[in-house]
């Protein structure tokens, strides 16, 4: 948890100020690494814990503060954004029942959350990245309103000195976006787990952690979608270096550190190192008012807080974090912040990837005396990205420059070394078994968080649309999630996960088709004609050379064009911005969907562009609002079905109890579904009505709209109709004639 009363420097006084005091707080960290100052006779492991908070439609639900009013409870603190909340784990001794206690800690403080989330009506999950978020939800007013997070929005903007961000990651999809603010790097929610070690074994369990990071990384994924795209095995490695990158491209060869970074060269002096690296390579971003001198207190035998040094530190992103704390009998320690991990899937799977992680730092370099000797570090680093990239299943390079697949590694060295380092610490053979059997279980299986998501994903998107795909990841992970079972468990996701789903309150920009194909005022029709042919689509946009949305193109108007020219005989030199349809009616992706039904219903049109900044980033059609109506067809179905079974078990429960003469006891509370079957049937399907009778009228007026657009063109609209071996399309932009 860092320190919430910062501020950025309010001169350049300010800001030398506190580079004094940073200065001061590395030479006082020397003197007592030279007069042996430090805790070095036990060890202990702790944890931080960060969660999403989603309302009933699995999407970010921005009520942090309100929930940690509501909880009350100082375990609790913020994050950057407003859907997010921390919770702070005790320290625990590294040995004997060390792993229950710290799954212990984690569920009676989720069981909190839960109750508070409950009375609030949302809910929350544990992930790398929520599946659902959207870019409309990383805005400023999501910004957690604290002096603390404003600044470093501030300080990461100053030195960038631009406004937008550019997010570039390929993975199976493609994302290629900009975005207003480093808000999006609170996409990103991990379990940050923290070791405590001896000064005198920091560089050796350091380097330790930088050689295992890939193949636990690999083994822990849990992050693979972002913006309803599929990247990286762990997506929030990409995401967060290039969200809090601070560099700024130019012609020249200049290497500069990224402010994330997982290192530079294996460590061989001490922690101070570190330190004086990230003063030398990276502007101070935070300041505060500073009154304790470090030098003075090491100087009269008092403990540091070492304020400035934390606070600089937490500026730095380093995978594997050096820190500096004060113990409760007031001795300053030495620990290695784990932020590798992801959060989630489940409570079992966090404290096992835990295990893992900390066995092997407890045993490792003496299996590998001298690893950094065998391996180059640019190879450890390497091993790192291929591990977020490619998961599980990644090629890693290891000792002696040999070439080893991830699954091959863990069964026949990580694992049982791990199983060795637990045992040298002194933990229960209990508590091995059990964390390590999951460990074992999973690479066995090979289901990590990530490959669950992209098997459903792969699997529902041949039935349903992207969009009620991922709420359904959402859902069913969610679900999953409280039992507590291991991932290796569960089987892949349903679209019957999805408890509620209410598409009349979602955005434009959660069901558009960004797939699109476009051509340009200049083309050809004869160009335009072929397209059409060969996508079996009736409308194409027409962008300029800024990529700015100018017109639309009909089937009818190609062909009119050439009804016209062979009843002429005669060649025409026609081109597309002749025959186009010029100023067409927009839509924004903030808008609802019910919104968007309205403007077409009463333009009497069949789909419209979605713009921003005078841009094409998308297309509503028909086709998608005949997917929701199907959607919310199944889902009243599901809800009459389960309503009917509910009361059928009731009746006989109840004709069972009277049979033996017991009163009968009913639940105090029943859950979403036995709540308020009827209330919630009748509202979907008043929902249900709407957007059927809205999507059946396009077909009334389909005959009308390209009259009224040829008489009207600053009104015309894209109609699009979808079919795909006779069903209709997902939302696809290329719905076919």
């Amino acid at each position: 948890m860092g320190d919430l009363k910062v501020r950025l420097a309010k001169s350049q006084s300010d800001l030398n100020e506190f580079t004094r005091h940073l200065l001061k707080d590395i030479e006082a960290l020397e003197l007592m690494l030279e007069g042996n100052w430090f805790e070095d006779d036990i060890v202990r492991i702790g944890a931080e814990q960060e969660i999403c908070l989603i309302d009933d439609h699995g999407k970010p639900a921005p009520r942090a503060l309100e929930v940690l009013q509501h909880l009350n409870n100082d375990s609790f603190t913020t994050e950057l954004a407003r859907f997010n909340i921390e919770a702070n784990l005790k320290p625990i001794l590294f040995s004997k029942d060390c792993f229950s206690q710290l799954e212990g800690q984690i569920i009676n403080l989720l069981e909190h959350l839960n109750k508070v989330t409950q009375a609030l009506d949302i809910d929350y999950l544990l992930t790398g990245i929520l599946p659902t978020i959207r870019k409309f939800d990383l805005t400023d007013d999501n910004l957690t309103p604290l002096e603390r997070y404003r600044a470093l929005m501030d300080a990461l903007k100053k030195l960038r000195g631009k406004e937008q961000y550019e997010l570039k990651i390929e993975g199976i999809d493609e994302l290629n976006i900009t975005l207003d603010t480093a808000l999006v790097e609170a996409c990103n929610t991990s379990f940050q787990v923290h070791l405590q070690v001896k000064p005198q074994e920091f560089v050796s369990k350091y380097n330790t952690a930088q050689a295992i990071a890939a193949p636990v990384l690999a083994l822990a994924s849990n992050s693979p979608l972002l913006f309803g795209k599929r990247l990286w095995n762990e997506t929030r490695i990409a995401l967060f270096r290039q969200t809090i990158d601070t560099r700024i491209a130019s012609e020249h060869l200049r290497e500069r550190s990224p402010r994330v970074m997982f290192g530079r060269s294996w460590l061989k002096g001490s922690i101070l190192d570190l330190y004086r690296e990230d003063m030398m390579r990276f502007r101070v971003l935070l300041t505060t008012d500073i009154e304790d001198d470090a030098i003075l207190s090491v100087d009269a035998g008092k403990t540091p807080k070492l304020r400035a040094l934390n606070i600089h530190n937490s500026t730095v992103y380093r995978w594997n974090r050096p820190c500096y704390g004060i113990s409760p009998n007031g001795k300053p320690h030495l620990r290695i912040e784990n932020r590798v991990l992801p959060a989630g899937p489940t409570v079992v799977d966090e404290v096992a990837n835990s295990a893992l992680w900390t066995g092997l730092m407890n045993i490792f370099d003496e299996v590998h005396p001298r690893f950094t000797e065998k391996v180059e570090f640019d190879d450890v680093k390497a091993n790192f990205m291929r591990a977020a990239r490619n998961g599980v299943d990644a090629d890693l390079t290891w000792a002696g420059g040999k070439k080893i697949n991830n699954i091959e590694l863990l069964k026949k060295e990580l694992i049982p070394m791990a199983k060795e380092g637990l045992q040298k610490a002194g933990v229960n053979k209990e508590e091995i078994s059990k964390y390590m059997d999951i460990i074992e279980a999973r690479t066995e299986n090979r289901q990590t968080g990530s490959q669950w998501m992209l098997g459903s994903f792969s699997k529902l998107m041949k039935e349903s649309s992207r969009e009620e795909v991922i709420t359904a990841i959402t859902a069913s992970a969610s679900e999953k999630q409280k039992s507590n079972q291991p991932i290796h468990t569960w089987e892949l996701a349903e679209i019957e996960d999805i408890t509620e789903w209410e598409p009349s309150e979602m955005l434009v920009e959660e069901f558009m088709s960004t797939d699109l194909i476009t051509i340009s005022e200049k083309d050809l029709p004869e160009f335009a004609a072929d397209v059409m042919d060969w996508e079996r689509i009736r409308y194409l946009p027409v962008e300029n050379e800024e990529g700015h949305l100018v017109g639309l193109i009909s089937s009818r108007g190609i062909l009119r064009h050439y009804n016209k020219t062979a009843k002429h005989q005669k060649h025409s030199e026609a081109c597309i911005d002749d025959l186009m349809m010029k100023s067409p009616i927009t839509v924004s992706p903030e808008q609802t969907i019910t919104e968007a039904i309205k403007i077409m219903r009463s333009k009497k049109i069949g789909c419209l562009p979605v713009v921003s900044k005078k841009s094409l980033i998308g297309i509503i059609t028909e086709a998608n609002f005949l997917n929701i109506t199907a959607s919310m067809l199944k889902r009243i179905d599901q809800k009459r079905k389960k309503r009917k079974n509910n009361n059928q078990n009731l009746k006989e429960e109840t004709n069972e109890t009277q049979e033996k003469k017991q009163p009968i006891a009913l639940p105090t509370k029943l859950n979403t579904a036995e709540a308020k079957p009827e209330s919630e049937v009748e509202k979907n399907k008043q929902n249900l009505d709407f957007v059927l009778n809205e999507s059946l009228s396009f077909n009334e007026n389909q005959d009308k709209e390209d009259d009224l657009q040829k008489s009207k063109p600053q009104k015309n609209e894209d109609k699009q109709e979808g079919k795909s071996n006779g069903k209709p399309t997902s939302g696809n932009y290329f719905d076919s004639l």
